[in-house]
Parts: structure tokens; sequence; C-alpha cells
């Protein structure tokens, strides 16, 4: 377990959260915003002026960095909005966040190269969040040309595929101009049950890419379906999963329980001192 700490205490980063230098050499917490009316855990989904404004509040209260904003569910059997249906979404909150606390980064959880301009360009958003876009190449196109940091998410279900497909991705995104990428190893993504753990047990590896890493497990099916429970019922599962992510080299935990998260950054990071 030490070992996992001095390893995390080497791989220190910043990232450009519009113009400004985020330091993650403490990790850093990402509160998930959801306008959807069907993403999987419904404690985070609000689509109400009056909603989003106390989700947003109590998550900065908490603690949360920045705010993961998302219009189109990726549940796996949800039905797909329109780009319409999302934009229209996006637009609805990122007005209301950034009259009501601009203070705050916020990213975009989208995998549509116009949907990330739009927010970007119209509204300022400091990081696109990519769930896996349906043309990547263009994503990364446009992402390279929006100068914001992107999180690559991986689909892949093994870690020797993953740092295989992050090595050429990587590679192509910087050839692009691309900058501040962050990896998402993709935890529920294009992975069975005991492939989750597998990449889990293995998290250590994708320092090798020395780039910042995210992790998102929050009250995911790796959790309830592993204890027959339900997603409401998942927090103490995801809190020793953030925790072990975080030992393991986590540089962002996104979350929908941001107060939780914190405080496993703050025992993992009263460890890193004791090292």
């Amino acid at each position: 377990m030490n070992n996992f700490v001095s390893l995390w205490a080497i791989m220190e980063f910043t990232m450009n959260v519009n113009g400004l230098l985020m330091n993650l050499s403490t990790p850093q917490v990402m509160g998930i915003l959801n306008v959807t009316p069907d993403s999987f855990y419904a404690g985070s989904r609000r689509q109400t002026e009056q909603g989003i404004v106390e989700r947003i509040n109590q998550m900065v209260a908490d603690g949360a960095a920045i705010i993961d904003v998302g219009g189109c569910s990726t549940r796996p059997g949800a039905p797909l909005a329109s780009e319409e249906e999302e934009r229209e979404r996006l637009r609805f909150a990122l007005d209301i966040i950034s009259r009501e606390r601009s203070d705050i980064p916020v990213s975009v959880d989208t995998f549509r190269p116009d949907i990330a301009r739009m927010a970007v360009e119209e509204y300022g958003v400091a990081i696109i969040n990519d769930v896996g876009s349906l043309e990547q190449q263009d994503m990364f196109r446009m992402v390279a040309r929006l100068r914001v940091p992107y999180i690559l998410m991986s689909q892949e279900p093994t870690m020797r595929k993953m740092l295989l497909s992050f090595s050429e991705k990587v590679q192509r995104l910087r050839d692009f101009g691309a900058r501040d990428i962050i990896l998402d190893p993709g935890f529920g993504f294009g992975k069975t049950l005991e492939q989750n753990y597998e990449v889990m047990a293995e998290l250590e590896k994708l320092q090798v890419m020395e780039l910042p890493l995210l992790v998102g497990v929050s009250r995911k099916s790796m959790i309830f379906k592993k204890f027959g429970c339900t997603p409401d019922e998942a927090l103490n599962g995801t809190t020793a999963l953030n925790t072990i992510a975080l030992m393991k080299g986590a540089h962002i935990l996104r979350v929908h329980d941001v107060r939780e998260a914190v405080e496993c950054v703050k025992i993992v990071d009263s460890l890193k001192l004791i090292v």
C-alpha cells in the first residue's frame, strides 16, 4: 500500500483551466450534474432551475473543484438523445451555472464535437469530458482547436489493450495540437464486471503514460451488481473504490457524492505526508 502512495506522490500535474493552472498534486473532486431524465442515478438528475442551483451550490460547498454537466445519458440501454435535445438541455443548465456560479470550472460530458464547440465558445466551458466519440477524429480536431483540457475515456476491456489504445490516441491528439490530456480508464464502459476489477487492480500501470488520471466509479454497476443492490445503496462501495483509486494514482475523482469523495482525498493525502 505504501508503494502506491509513493508512486502517487511522484506524479504531479497541473492543467490550464480557463487561463488558470489547477494544481493536481492534491487530487481534485469533480461533481456530477445530469440534466437528463434518465441517468442511472436519480440523485444526480436536475431539470429545474431551482434544482440545478441547489445541486451546484451543495457540491461546491462540499468541496467540488469542477462541475461536470451531462445532457445525454450514457446509461446502458438508455435511448440516445438527439443532438438538439442535448444542446437544449446543456444550454438551459449552462445559462444557470454561468449566472449563479461563474467561479467554478465547468466540464461538459459529451461525445459530440459540435456540442463541445458550443459549450466552450458560447459558455466558456473549461473542460471537455468525452464519453466515447462516435467520430473521435473529429472530436480530437475540435478540442485541439478549442485549446481546452480533454478527458479521453477508454472502452478497452483490459489494461494491456487500454495502454496500447491510449498510446495511439494520445499521439494523435498531440499531432493535432491538443494540450492537457487527462486519461479515464472508463469503468463501466465496454467491460464485464470482472474486467472492471481487473483494471482497478492494475490502475497504477497507467502512470507510464505520464498524464493525469480521472477515475469515475461512482455508484456504477460494478458496485451494485456485485452486491445485488441498487445505485442508491452503492455509496459505501464507491467510497472504498475511490480510496483505492487514489492510492493507485488518481488525480481527479468524478462523483455523485462530493463530501464523501473529498474526505477520501483528505485521508489519502494524510497518508502521503507520513510516507
